[in-house]
């Protein structure tokens, strides 16, 4: 019983294991989406800090109040924001001009988000996982990736061998009690 216990615990982390690397790497990589860590506490209580928040990118004409944006600070910068849209409009030149402002905050952001700055609208959010993201780099988690699938391929495989193992066993102990005979009756309907 212990070890049947044992055994679907040790399952049970490694789907998790899979599920958590699936959301957080391989999903937003297969679709073009980027992961970001929520890093203050403006977009509580949704999005409070350590979110993870994958942002899939849109067109700007896309963008609705409401939508929750990733946007660079500064065009061609690296820091970026993740706030809610509160109004789109235009600007004098008739470009579309988005004004955000993060949940927590009393008052929508001083400068207006252009087009250009808009990262991609919030797919989906994973809560605490934000705080892993931030802990490895991207050639640290590529490793961690490789090793993660190495270890579950090596125990997909001792599994399978165990398995084969214990047929084998089963099937020499078959044999074993049948040995002698000379048909295939069962002991009873041979005593008979």
């Amino acid at each position: 019983m212990v070890a049947f216990a044992w055994r679907v615990l040790v399952w049970l982390v490694l789907l998790s294991a899979v599920v958590v690397l699936a959301a957080a790497v391989v999903v937003p990589r297969l679709t073009g989406a980027t992961p970001y860590t929520v890093m203050t506490g403006s977009m509580r209580p949704h999005y409070p800090p350590g979110t993870l928040v994958v942002v899939k990118p849109v067109p700007v004409e896309d963008v609705r109040t409401g939508d929750v944006i990733t946007y660079q600070l500064r065009s061609g910068e690296p820091a970026v924001v993740t706030h809610r849209v509160v109004e789109v409009g235009a600007d004098l030149d008739g470009d579309v001009s988005l004004t955000t402002q993060g949940d927590a905050n009393d008052v929508p952001d001083a400068a207006p988000v252009r087009p250009v700055q808009v990262k991609g609208r919030l797919w989906y959010a994973l809560p605490y996982l934000g705080y892993a993201n931030n802990l490895v780099t991207g050639q640290q988690r590529q490793k961690g990736v490789l090793l993660l699938s190495g270890g579950l391929v090596a125990y997909a495989a001792w599994m399978f061998a165990g398995a084969a193992a214990g047929r084998r066993r089963r099937s020499a102990v078959g044999d074993d009690r049948h040995e002698g005979r000379t048909d295939d009756r069962t002991e009873e309907e041979c005593l008979t």
